[in-house]
C-alpha cells in the first residue's frame, strides 16, 4: 500500500521575523555596537539580493542607503556599507 505524501512546504508564505529576545548583560558596549551593524548589514546585504544588485562593486553607498531607506531602517554608515559590501563578496 503506497504511503500518502506529506503536505508540500510552501516557500512563498510571507516572512515573519523571530521574537526578539534580550541581548547577553555584561558585555564590553564594542559588542553590542560591532552585533547591531553586523545584523544591519546583514538585512541590507539580503534586500539587496532581493532587489537585484548581486555584485559587491554595484552597492553603493548611495544604493545601499537607498535600499535601507525602502526598507524602513536608519541609514547606515560608512563601515556598514562597507560591511554590506563584505557580506555580499565573501557569501560567493
Amino acid at each position: 500500500m503506497p504511503v500518502p505524501a506529506a503536505a508540500p512546504v510552501l516557500f512563498d508564505l510571507p516572512y515573519s521575523p523571530l521574537a526578539r529576545k534580550p541581548l547577553p548583560a555584561g558585555r564590553p558596549r564594542e559588542w553590542y555596537i560591532t552585533h547591531n551593524r553586523r545584523l544591519k548589514a546583514m538585512r541590507l546585504a539580503i534586500a539587496l539580493l532581493d532587489s537585484g544588485v548581486y555584485l559587491p562593486n554595484q552597492a553603493h553607498n548611495n544604493r545601499i542607503r537607498s535600499t535601507a531607506e525602502l526598507i524602513g531602517i536608519r541609514p547606515p554608515s560608512d563601515t556598514t556599507c562597507h560591511m554590506v559590501r563584505a557580506l555580499m563578496r565573501y557569501c560567493r
